[in-house]
């Protein structure tokens, strides 16, 4: 019976996907309204208003950006990339998650981060990528078999990071293909795009980039290398010669939080074709970190203000990983949503916590959320009422040193263990700054009544 319920809702969101693409303006508010007549128990209610009021407004960010989706990306990638990403990823395997929590009594992931490979064509500066080393892999069959164990509880999204991802541009493409129901996408410095793979992805569909930059030729190549900069607008340009998805990647410090956060770069962004932008902070972490780098509460504020302004009025897709703990209940880490498996096999809770008790090669995916650690973060998540600060590391610093300590895990760093209380260490002083101008944001937002009357 499941599988009949799977096929049908597989069948109904695509032919709802195919009358949309007819007439996105058009058909999208008609959408609505099906779903709307649907839902009979109003599930769904909040999600169609906040759709509708997007939708119904000439003048909103996000409404201009989905519209291009329809206007400038190749519409067979797109078609592939809803029907992996919001009906494999978000409708059809939410039940098998849901019942695999409860059967388990685990967090299980709708995420997985893997580093396929150390290696690293570049060297930028504060990268914890490089504190793994330069000689680690997962190989090609370890990659597919963690992909399979991952899909049978549920979870069919799989971001790539390293290292440099597109050192394995090959392997990369031989797993789109054999799994097409999954979504696949990769955080990449981009200098390795080139015409052969962009054809390619246009070739499997359901592969999409997030290319790393720091703002414009200065900042990007004052951290990653010069020269850095002119190879990632000729990896866009190919991107946008045969009307691929991509995103960018942005590391915010404080040198560039300023300049990362402008208008002036979020619209060089919509320009040079990204249709999303993922950003993270510079966390301190390693033996050679520079806790320098740590963007100022004053900085974190201005990120705060600025992409919740820009969400409203640019035709790009923004997330801050940090500031944007309210949207998803605080920490995404620790197989709540999302779980980081490092190149030498170590699972991790978060691309941001190398801290591990179970290695893919001696366990499974299962094994992992089922013990201590993991189960250390479930039990403590959310870390903070404050969903302002999320973060067991950076906004509650200690947190993450008591769960290390009660779960028996250990470092994975293998060039320079690092105890987890050195790290917490190096995010006291930020956290002590940043924790009253949360607390002034998290009341101007009205979220602090909101959780008292809840």
């Amino acid at each position: 019976m499941g599988a009949i319920i799977d096929k049908a809702k597989h069948d109904a969101a695509m032919t709802a996907w195919d009358y949309i693409g007819k007439n996105p303006e058009a058909n999208i508010p008609k959408i609505l309204d099906t779903i709307e007549k649907l839902d009979t128990k109003g599930s769904l209610a909040v999600h169609i208003a906040s759709i509708r009021r997007v939708m119904n407004d000439p003048d909103s960010g996000m409404r201009k950006m989905v519209l291009s989706l329809f206007e400038e990306i190749d519409p067979a990638q797109l078609r592939v990339l809803f029907e992996t990403l919001a009906v494999n990823t978000m409708l059809i395997s939410a039940p098998t998650r849901a019942k695999a929590r409860e059967q388990y009594d685990c967090n299980i992931p709708w995420a997985i981060l893997m580093d396929l490979t150390s290696a690293c064509n570049l060297k930028c500066t504060g990268c914890w990528a490089a504190e793994y080393g330069h000689t680690l892999n997962l190989t090609l069959e370890e990659l597919n078999d963690i992909i399979e164990q991952a899909e049978a509880l549920g979870t069919y999204m799989f971001l790539y990071s390293g290292g440099e991802p597109l050192v394995r541009k090959k392997d990369i493409i031989t797993l789109c293909e054999r799994h097409p129901e999954a979504f696949f996408t990769s955080f990449t410095n981009g200098t390795l795009i080139d015409e052969d793979f962009c054809q390619e992805i246009a070739r499997v569909k359901n592969f999409v980039p997030a290319i790393s930059v720091e703002g414009f030729e200065e900042e990007t190549d004052f951290r990653r290398g010069k020269g850095t900069f002119a190879a990632t607008q000729r990896a866009m340009e190919l991107l946008r010669k045969h009307h691929l998805l991509f995103g960018i990647s942005c590391c915010y410090t404080r040198k560039n939080a300023e300049f990362i956060g402008s208008e002036e770069y979020i619209d060089a962004m919509v320009q040079w074709g990204a249709k999303f932008c993922w950003l993270f902070t510079y966390m301190p972490i390693g033996k050679d970190a520079v806790p320098e780098l740590m963007a100022t509460a004053e900085q974190r504020e201005y990120m705060y203000h600025q992409i919740r302004a820009f969400r409203k009025t640019k035709p790009i897709f923004t997330m801050d990983f940090w500031n944007d703990g309210e949207y998803v209940n605080g920490c995404l880490a620790g197989g709540r949503c999302y779980i980081h498996i490092n190149a030498g096999g170590d699972i991790e809770p978060c691309a941001f916590m190398h801290y591990s008790d179970t290695n893919i090669r001696t366990g499974t995916l299962l094994d992992s959320y089922r013990n201590p650690l993991f189960q250390q973060y479930r039990a403590n998540q959310p870390f903070n009422k404050n969903m302002l600060r999320p973060c067991p590391v950076l906004d509650n610093p200690g947190r993450l040193t008591v769960m290390v300590r009660n779960s028996g895990a250990k470092s994975t760093d293998v060039m320079a263990p690092e105890e987890a209380s050195e790290y917490c260490d190096k995010c006291v002083d930020a956290a002590k700054a940043w924790a009253p101008v949360a607390k002034r944001l998290w009341h101007e937002s009205g979220k602090d009544q909101a959780q008292e009357h809840s």
